[in-house]
């Protein structure tokens, strides 16, 4: 049983991991912590239920599409709605955020008002099973761009000249532009960026759940709470605070309680703010005085 909970809390922190990715990518950028990245989440798995419903187009092109397409609204985003206050006080932006986040389930409820609607099945393959243990492709797959990305991205910023700058800007923006590097670009590429991860999470998401405009908002707060227990700021803090959360909500779960699922997230904000704000792999500020 224990296997079993273990290998079911990594595919679910998988997702909760490329969530927090994309959430931490927009707050290495800009210090904002975008709560209307879950609307991102649920906007790219509507954009391919409308490419395969509507426009007849095969998964092997919607899902790429739908990548673009979240990425150009990423990029939008930045530049009609958060660069024009940019220089406002973070509470200000967050907040924006959290309208975006109502105006976007609002827009998608205009269309499917409450329906919860089913994503046509993307893989006919069998679970696999090894003894007591099953396991899907789904999980598979969950893992594994889960892990491909984390490479990419360390890759990215750690050898790459762009990586370089990427970094120079997100810790000195003024510096940055003194320098010569456009500032404004880069944090449109890193909204984009990350709402596109956000589109990618819930296309690999969809052909297994149900989809309904409000669905993003209940893996926000899980997202959130990776974050927290990674490290708000650190990419790969995310990744491990994702997974470590997954794990930690099927084992208590699975020999508690199930109810505990459904809090335990909150739990994990309450105990990880009171007991190490920093998060696992953050590093605790430094005032002086």
């Amino acid at each position: 049983m224990l296997l079993q909970l273990t290998l079911s809390g990594i595919a679910q922190g998988s997702i909760y991991a490329l969530l927090a990715l994309g959430m931490t990518v927009v707050f290495r950028a800009t210090g904002v912590v975008n709560f209307a990245h879950g609307e991102f989440f649920m906007l790219g798995a509507f954009v391919v239920y409308v490419l395969i419903q509507y426009v007849g187009a095969p998964f092997a092109l919607a899902a790429p599409v739908a990548v673009v397409a979240m990425f150009l609204i990423g990029r939008g985003v930045e530049r009609l709605v958060i660069r024009p206050i940019s220089l406002s006080p973070h509470i200000i932006l967050a907040m924006m955020t959290v309208a975006l986040s109502y105006l976007f389930r609002g827009i998608a409820r205009l269309f499917w008002g409450r329906e919860v609607l089913p994503m046509p099945p993307v893989f006919s393959f069998p679970p696999i099973e090894a003894g007591d243990l099953i396991i899907t492709v789904q999980d598979i797959l969950m893992a594994g761009m889960t892990l491909a990305l984390v490479l990419v991205f360390f890759l990215f910023f750690k050898l790459t000249r762009f990586g370089r700058i990427a970094q120079a800007a997100s810790a000195n923006p003024r510096g940055a532009a003194l320098v010569g590097i456009d500032v404004d670009a880069f944090s449109g590429n890193m909204w984009g960026l990350a709402a596109a991860l956000g589109g990618i999470t819930g296309i690999l998401v969809a052909p297994v759940t149900l989809l309904y405009p409000d669905m993003g908002g209940q893996t926000l707060i899980r997202a959130f709470a990776a974050m927290t227990l990674g490290g708000f700021g650190n990419l790969g803090g995310a990744v491990v605070g994702g997974l470590r959360l997954g794990v930690m909500e099927q084992w208590a779960g699975g020999y508690l309680s199930t109810a505990l699922i459904d809090i335990f997230s909150y739990l994990v904000i309450v105990v990880v703010l009171i007991a190490r704000p920093q998060g696992l792999f953050g590093r605790p500020d430094l005032t002086r005085v």
